[in-house]
């Protein structure tokens, strides 16, 4: 990993940095083998983005171009100043590629104004721009300014890179051949900063990154992070009270900040901003490999729902790899692949880099082939059974549904039942995210996360199978067909899926020491739904105290199998904290705005025809 430092606080952002490669492996020298210089390409408004260009040395073949557009700075600035490591992988840096990055308009040393998630404009006329028309000027200058490139483009990033590399496909350049969105935002109401419609305060301090302007080019960060004197973010948000007084932090010149605040519904501002609904309409010519991590805290739902749009909507090369990771850990190879305290495999990431991307990239950029590549379209790791699994496509075709109730005695049931029941939530003492004190830039080891301290809350409602007579394989998005009453006025739920491990379970190098992994509760999803938004993410609406009503909430795809010996964990709950920001439980029109005597404790029922509704492989 690499950390970059930046006033006031140090950040781990992984999702910016090339693979960082195994101590064992020999160091390349980038320098020795290719050239670099840096550019500023006009746009067609004439705004100038700032360009680096790593060339091969050798000039006698021709080779591909393979792009990264970036928020996050092109670094390090200067023609005589190198990355020690380019492009997607090692392979493909070896191999030769014309590596280029990009600051993207009003980031770093690129000139313009920053919009976050730029909104894609379909028809545009004369010098309007967007994320797409400045991609189509970059890949035009390229093809036609730097030497030796065979005219064809390939397009990756993770994370917001990601959401950029998504973007390209929409630019409509015939020389853009493959593009790899990595980890890409889909829609900001259910990335990042919201899962359907909560919003996540535990990516609050980011808004930092993204809320302030420049008003020139600028090697060096011009934005600071909130000095907020404590380890414990628990405690810290629970003491600032209401989302309104986090404004001491965030002034109106942050302007993401404000944009927040604004919007507290899925109104234009974020429909516009959202990327998933363009592929809708849109028939996508390049070669698409999404990938993304199964424990991926950040941006999960981006890629799943991007993959299933173009899936239906167009007839090129598309294709999606998910495996054991967290956020961008696939462009790592630490050897142990591990997310929190549970260990995957081995050289999980090597397979990825040798076997699919480079593969991916190679053959729509370099090989004059007709036929297609023969890779799976779903490659899909198997978190319980610790195998890859290939699909023709995804979900896979080969499921059953399977229907469990929530039973009394804490039982999964495979028929409705008439139990209720009950619980108070207090939003002064919320049930939290993970069981550790810390302070994180943004949330990751709670995905696999010990749940035994929220199974042990009376504000945490738990049912679960006998112990498993038998493997069970589950595969794709799970619904929870909720039906719940309130004493109050507004509520969150929040679904957990759990496997515990059977009570010999050894221990992982990865466990932390205050830990055994005997009957530990593993999170293999969950997702939350802010219950104003359970019949329109557009209007929100309230609850009517006591009546029961359904609340209907779909959790991304899982590729995992429940071992013999184990049992399958279903929690629900209305406080998730600080992941996501308290709900006052008394319905508001914005929550942003919320003040202290909003805040309620209400006694929230979970009848027993509620349904959680999995995909079953019979094997």
């Amino acid at each position: 990993m690499k950390i970059f430092r930046i006033p006031q606080f140090t950040v781990l952002i992984l999702f910016l940095t090339t693979p960082v490669l195994a101590q064992s492996e020999a160091e390349y020298d980038v320098k020795e083998f290719y050239d670099k210089m840096e550019v500023d390409i006009p746009m067609r408004d004439g705004i100038k983005l700032h360009t680096t260009i790593y060339t091969p040395k050798d000039n006698s073949s021709e080779y591909p171009i393979l792009m990264q557009r970036t928020p996050y700075s092109s670094k390090p600035y200067g023609e005589d100043q190198f990355r020690s490591k380019i492009g997607p992988n090692e392979i493909l840096m070896k191999e030769g590629n014309i590596i280029v990055y990009q600051d993207v308009r009003g980031r770093w040393m690129s000139e313009g104004k920053y919009d976050n998630m730029r909104a894609y404009i379909p028809n545009k006329k004369g010098k309007e721009v967007d994320e797409a028309s400045d991609t189509y000027d970059t890949i035009e200058w390229l093809i036609k300014n730097v030497e030796n490139n065979n005219g064809k483009v390939g397009t990756w990033g993770i994370s917001y890179p990601g959401f950029y590399a998504t973007y390209s496909l929409l630019s409509g350049h015939p020389a853009l051949k493959a593009a790899s969105p990595q980890a890409s935002i889909g829609d900001f109401f259910f990335d990042d900063f919201h899962h359907n419609g909560a919003y996540l305060l535990s990516y609050w301090r980011a808004t930092a990154v993204f809320g302030y302007q420049k008003d020139k080019p600028t090697d060096s960060s011009w934005y600071d992070f909130p000095k907020l004197g404590t380890e414990d973010q628990y405690q810290f948000f629970l003491d600032n009270g209401p989302l309104s007084n986090l404004d001491k932090y965030y002034k109106e010149d942050n302007e993401f900040w404000q944009q927040l605040k604004e919007h507290p519904n899925y109104d234009e501002f974020w429909q516009k901003r959202g990327i998933v609904q363009h592929f809708k309409n849109t028939k996508i010519k390049p070669a698409v490999m999404f990938v993304g991590g199964l424990f991926d805290a950040e941006d999960l739902y981006g890629p799943f729902a991007l993959y299933k749009n173009i899936e239906e909507n167009s007839d090129n090369y598309n294709s999606i790899v998910f495996g054991p990771w967290s956020h961008g850990d696939w462009a790592r190879e630490s050897g142990r692949q591990g997310v929190g305290n549970v260990y995957f495999g081995d050289s999980i990431s090597t397979h990825f880099q040798r076997d699919y991307e480079t593969e991916f990239f190679n053959h729509f950029l370099k090989k004059k082939t007709k036929d297609m590549l023969k890779l799976a379209e779903a490659h899909i790791y198997d978190t319980g059974a610790r195998e890859w699994n290939d699909y023709s496509e995804w979900p896979p075709k080969n499921i059953t549904s399977k229907t469990w109730y929530l039973g009394d005695n804490q039982k999964l049931t495979e028929e409705a039942t008439d139990n209720e029941e009950k619980f108070v939530s207090d939003p002064e003492k919320p049930v939290s995210y993970n069981n550790e004190i810390k302070m994180v830039f943004t949330p990751r080891e709670y995905m696999t996360g010990d749940q035994r301290f929220a199974a042990r809350r009376p504000d945490v409602l738990v049912f679960e199978t006998e112990v498993l007579e038998e493997d069970m394989k589950l595969a794709g998005p799970i619904e929870a067909m909720l039906k719940v009453a309130t004493t109050g006025s507004a509520a969150d739920w929040v679904v957990k899926v759990i496997d515990i491990y059977p009570p010999d379970a050894e221990n992982y190098e990865e466990t932390m020491p205050h830990l055994k992994m005997s009957n530990y509760h593993m999170m293999v999803r969950s997702e939350v739904m802010r219950g104003r938004f359970r019949e329109s993410f557009e209007n929100p609406k309230a609850f009517e105290p006591n009546k029961k009503t359904d609340v209907n909430i779909t959790l991304q795809g899982i590729n995992h199998t429940f071992k013999k010996g184990h049992k399958l964990q279903i929690q629900i709950q209305s406080t998730w904290f600080p992941l996501i920001d308290r709900n006052p439980q008394t319905f508001v029109d914005n929550i942003f705005e919320a003040k202290e005597e909003d805040f309620q404790k209400q006694t929230h029922t979970v009848y027993g025809d509620s349904a959680i509704k999995f995909s079953v492989i019979e094997e």
